[in-house]
Order: structure tokens, then sequence, then C-alpha cells
């Protein structure tokens, strides 16, 4: 069986963890802080915030930002439903902005469309996110120019995208954003089981996210409304919550960012082998624009079903049946029966439902092996070409 995807741990990573577990701070010790200064490092960041998910990072970016009752988050339908729930969270109301063909990231001229009628029927947004899908950025540069037409703030969804690189510099440096969320999630390009960070470069905002990960409450005297009534003090000065990263997960973390490079660009050269083995079938190849180095979490082809007989359906259970275990990323959040219910309908984003009809995410991971994308490549050649053949 070949999965998807596929977590990399190293004796490294193990002797990492086993040190904390040996030490004297599960949590809450010396390893967040450095873990969340390696990825400062990575992404050339001013600042970096560790939590339990990428899910978790995304809301109290969201509470961060002050998006509440009233107020409207944007983001794409062709995404992982936490990049919408955070906004729900907040008790703002969501809606979506549909994909560039491409790149099946957000279209930075959908999106100025949209903002066109929102502004004159008083329903801008206030926090938009564009989500980079696979790891491929999005167009930052547009969705930067309109933020500052329209005055939203920006969080890139860069859950797949650590590593990566936007116009040649490292995404979530926040060049173009307000605050950027990355997942550690095992299938991610580095993990640390559960895990999410985000990073900003704003002073103010970095000290909101630190208070709000860990149930509103602050040690920092300037922050409090009274002096300390002595060294055990702390006040909880708003609602927070507890997300905070444990050091076993931060530890693990560490070790993994050091392999932060040597991953992104096995996976390069794995789709850089793919693209060549699939160039002569019926499907669609992944595009990558000109600006962008992908951290290419995913590898994602889609179907030129018209040229085939088989359904989509088929090809994705009858890989499956061949011990190629393909996923689909992802049904567009509109389509949920819970987005359903606040009217979202089917047909109003027409571009990202017809890439659902299309796409598999075939198996990538920086340990898989040549044979096994032959094997990949050979199992989908054969739904793919031996029907065509019946068709003539």
């Amino acid at each position: 069986m070949i999965p998807y995807g596929r977590q990399d741990i190293s004796q490294q990573d193990i002797d990492a963890v086993v040190e904390v577990l040996q030490s004297d701070f599960l949590t809450q010790g010396p390893k967040v802080p450095a873990f969340e200064n390696s990825v400062m490092e990575a992404c050339n960041a001013k600042y970096a915030v560790a939590v339990n998910s990428a899910t978790s990072a995304l809301h109290i970016a969201c509470l961060a930002l002050g998006l509440g009752k009233g107020d409207w988050l944007w983001t794409t339908p062709n995404t992982f439903v936490a990049s919408a729930n955070c906004g729900v969270y907040c008790g703002a109301q969501v809606d979506f902005v549909d994909i560039d063909p491409r790149t099946y990231n957000m279209s930075a001229k959908a999106l100025e469309q949209k903002l066109v009628i929102a502004e004159k029927e008083g329903t801008l947004p206030k926090v938009v996110i564009p989500v980079h899908f696979s790891g491929q950025p999005c167009d930052m540069v547009a969705i930067r120019a309109l933020s500052h037409k329209y005055g939203f703030k920006v969080i890139e969804d860069a859950s797949h995208a650590i590593g990566g690189k936007y116009k040649e510099e490292p995404i979530g440096n926040c060049r173009y954003s307000d605050i950027t969320v990355f997942s550690f999630h095992p299938v991610k390009i580095v993990t640390t089981s559960e895990g999410g960070v985000a990073v900003t470069n704003d002073t103010k905002l970095a000290e909101q996210l630190n208070i709000l990960r860990s149930h509103g409450i602050t040690r920092d005297e300037g922050l409090m409304t009274k002096p300390a009534d002595g060294p055990w003090y702390y006040q909880q000065i708003e609602l927070g919550y507890n997300y905070r990263m444990t050091d076993m997960q931060a530890a693990l973390g560490v070790s993994q960012m050091q392999r932060l490079n040597d991953y992104v660009a096995k996976r390069h050269e794995l789709a850089e082998h793919y693209n060549e083995l699939l160039k002569d079938l019926p499907i669609t190849l992944p595009w990558q624009h000109e600006d962008s180095y992908s951290g290419l979490h995913l590898y994602v082809i889609r179907l030129q079903l018209d040229k085939i007989s088989k359904t989509h359906l088929e090809v994705f259970k009858d890989m499956r049946e061949a011990g190629i275990l393909v996923n689909l990323h992802y049904i567009p959040v509109h389509l949920q029966p819970y987005y359903q219910e606040m009217g979202f309908e089917k047909g109003q984003f027409p571009e990202a439902e017809q890439y659902y009809k299309e796409a598999i995410s075939l198996p990538m991971f920086p340990t898989l092996s040549y044979e096994q994308q032959q094997e990949v490549v050979e199992s989908l050649k054969k739904l793919l070409l031996e029907k065509q053949h019946n068709i003539k």
C-alpha cells in the first residue's frame, strides 16, 4: 500500500522527543520558543507563536485582528473546512471567492470583482484568507494591493507551504499579509505530530496571539491593570483558549525543521519525475507560476474525463483497490451540509466545483521511492489507456 502522504521520523527526531520526556518540562518549557525561533528564521519573520493546531492558529489570528459578530471573512472554497470555520468561531459571516483554474488558489480577479460588488452593498470583508493550495503561493501582490484599496486584513493560510517561496522570498515573511499560519500535521512538509504556528511582523498582534493561546492570561506587568501582587502573579485580561503546544511536539518540530529544505527539494525532485512519467496521459498536470517555489505538499492531477471512459469515482476506487491510496483535496467547503444550511448552493463557485469533479491527489512524500512512483504511474496508466482504447 502506498499512502498519499507520510511523515518521516528519524532517530534524531526520536532522540529529541525522548530528551524532553527525561527532562523537567513536558509542556511550557524551552523547546517551544526554540521551535518558534526555527520557524521565524526559516520565514524571515519577526514573531512566531506556536499552538496545538493550524486550526487554533487560524482562530486566534482572526481574533487578534478583531474579527467578530457583524464582520465578514472571505476565503477560498478549495480548502479544508478550518479556513472558513475560524470565521464562524468568531461569530463572523463567511463567504467564498472562486479559484484560478490553473493554480487552484483564490483568484485575485474574482476577488476584485466580488469586492466591487461588496463595496456597493456595504458587505466588504474584514479579513480575507487566501490559501496556498498544495504549497503554491497565491497572487499575494494583487491580494495585498486590494487589501489596501478596500481595507481588509490578510491572513495567509500557508498550511501546505512552509519551505516554499514567493518572488524568491520565503513564504511566511508577511510582506503581503498581517499574519501567516502554518500546519505541522503528520502529512505536512514537516511535523510536530499535531501543531500550528502563526507568524507576524506586528508586535501588538504577536502579543495578542500569545495571550489568546493561553487562556487570555499574561504575566507582563505592562499589560496588567495593576501592579503584580508578587512573582506568582498573573492576570486574565481577556477570554483566551488552551491552545498551547507541548515541549514534546516542539522538540520534534525543532528536529524536523533542520531538514526542511531537504524535504522540499525532494518533493520537487519527485514532482519533476511525475511530470515526465505522466506527460502523455489524458490528465492535466499541476501548473506552477513562475513567481512561486511551491512547498509541494500535494501533487494533484485532473482527469480529462472527455478523453477516458471511466468516471472520476471509478478511477479513484480502482487506484485504491490497486494499493495506491490516492486522495482528493478538497470537497468545496460551500458544498458541505453545514455551509449549505447557511444558504450556499451548488453552482455558486463553478471553477472550484469543476476542479472537484476531476482532481486526484497522487502520493507525495519525501521517502517516496522512484519504484513506488513507477507503480503509481503504471496503475494509473493501465486504468486510463486500456479503457481509452475501447472507446475507439
